[in-house]
């Protein structure tokens, strides 16, 4: 470290985490118009239960799984440039696409089908007909849109171990990961408004064209360290600190490929992806849910003043406490001399203690709608520090060459979660409905009860994976090629 001149070091690393920062609000802002807008705006139109939404959030859950196991292949094989360009401009097109499913299902209907006013009126077979002919029309665009979101993270992770020195990693993904969380916090704000003022197909457009801008600005100032003219010799130096002291695997072995088989022949990738598994379905449970949770159990929609403070509220104390994420570790390692692995597994020890106050969530939600999404908003900030920590183990673990493989793994592991919990949800909730008093579960009835039995899994469920993840990684070890 002492070679290593910061006084006079160019700081284009931090303009690259700024890119990975905005393209994952993009992300999360694309992904999250539906949850907005299907409640208040979409389901009057086409007649949906969440019996529907649950199948069109757990059908994108599994072919964003599916697509994350090659996405992570595509971004090592087409390099970071091009493969983060692809990821982008795919899913900013299929977000687009959403706007025309209205168009498709009047088409394809016909049967005198010229309005939105038809669609509403309609009854009895043509409301059923209606509404799954519009859900499928969804599901495909639902396919393109996570066929490209998938390849978001590989690449943003692999650009981070690129860019940065392991012991900044876990900082530099908390602050481009908390874009996810921004991009949760900005779309309450501006797409119910949207979809208000302009309709909801208005609001699939603008948000979604957001990404081609990206897209362009992106090819023009992204390449690898040692061949960009915005960074100096002093700042490659920094990057590279770790093969500089020795920590990490020889430069000759990064260029390698890894397959499959070698992947999943090696503990820390189990270790990486159960930890995923147990944890990406809370959150995205709560992204694709709250709005209708705050709809459903307390009466305010989506563009309704309170509901939009409610969510706002919710992911501003997500935004603001997880940017401290990826601090903690950063800590430990320079002032406790852990290695990073042990000082990112101690931190995420702490953070798997935040999601067990989501047991409160609703039992307080009796006093105030307040109460619920302070609460959500301390566990979507324990699942946001979580979320920085546990990517970064796959930097200090595999080879740069690796990293977006492993990471498409795991984050397939994360997709497979998510499907299960929000096909689950909608099934258990329209069911729960209907039994009414006869559905109970810890002092609650009906769909409360169902929520409250979706919050109890949320709330152990990181504890699990923190162990699991122990058992399998006790310590530092990272994967050298064959």
């Amino acid at each position: 470290m002492s070679q290593i001149q910061t006084s006079k070091m160019t700081n284009w690393r931090w303009v690259m985490c700024a890119m990975l920062f905005f393209a994952t609000t993009v992300n999360y802002m694309d992904r999250q118009v539906l949850s907005l807008t299907w409640k208040d705006f979409i389901s009057p139109e086409f007649h949906w239960n969440d019996e529907i939404y649950g199948n069109i959030t757990a059908v994108f859950s599994i072919f964003y799984a599916i697509s994350n196991l090659f996405a992570g292949k595509f971004v090592d094989w087409m390099g970071t440039k091009k493969g983060y360009f692809w990821a982008i401009t795919v899913w900013s097109l299929g977000a687009v696409l959403h706007a025309g499913c209205g168009l498709f299902t009047e088409g394809w209907l016909g049967h005198g089908l010229e309005s939105k006013a038809d669609l509403i009126q309609a009854t009895g077979d043509l409301a059923v007909t209606i509404a799954t002919v519009s859900m499928y029309a969804f599901l495909a665009c639902r396919c393109v849109l996570a066929l490209g979101e998938a390849g978001n993270f590989p690449a943003a992770i692999k650009v981070t171990a690129e860019y940065f020195p392991k012991k900044d990693r876990a900082f530099a993904t908390s602050i481009f990961n908390s874009g996810a969380s921004v991009g949760a916090l900005a779309a309450p704000a501006t797409i119910p408004l949207l979809a208000k003022a302009m309709g909801w197909e208005m609001a699939f457009v603008i948000i979604g064209a957001i990404g081609f801008v990206w897209a362009g600005i992106w090819l023009f100032v992204y390449d690898k360290p040692a061949k960009s003219k915005f960074v100096n010799e002093a700042e490659l130096l920094y990057v590279n600190q770790d093969e500089a002291e020795g920590t990490a695997p020889a430069a000759e072995a990064e260029e390698k490929q890894m397959g499959y088989l070698e992947a999943f022949s090696h503990k820390q990738t189990w270790s990486f992806a159960f930890g995923k598994f147990m944890t990406d379905g809370v959150w995205w449970f709560f992204l694709f849910w709250a709005p209708a949770y705050f709809s459903d159990q307390y009466g305010y929609k989506s563009d309704s003043s309170m509901g939009i403070a409610l969510i706002f509220t919710l992911y501003a104390i997500v935004t603001v406490l997880s940017m401290f994420g990826g601090y903690l570790p950063k800590l430990f390692v320079e002032k406790k001399g852990m290695n990073p692995y042990q000082g990112r597994m101690l931190a995420m020890l702490i953070f798997a203690f935040f999601p067990v106050l989501a047991l409160f969530a609703q039992p307080m939600g009796q006093y105030s709608a307040w109460w619920p999404a302070v609460i959500i908003g301390f566990v979507g900030a324990g699942h946001q520090a979580w979320s920085a920590n546990i990517f970064s183990t796959v930097g200090d673990m595999f080879p740069k060459s690796a990293i977006a493989t492993i990471t498409g793994i795991g984050s397939m592991a994360g997709g497979i979660a998510s499907m299960l919990i929000n096909w689950a949800s909608g099934h258990l909730f329209v069911y729960a409905e209907k039994q009414g008093a006869a559905f109970q579960f810890m002092g609650f009835e009906g769909k409360p009860a169902g929520y409250m039995i979706i919050f109890s899994i949320c709330a152990v469920a990181y504890l699990i994976g923190w162990v699991v993840m122990k058992a399998l990684v006790p310590k530092y070890k990272p994967v050298v090629m064959k």
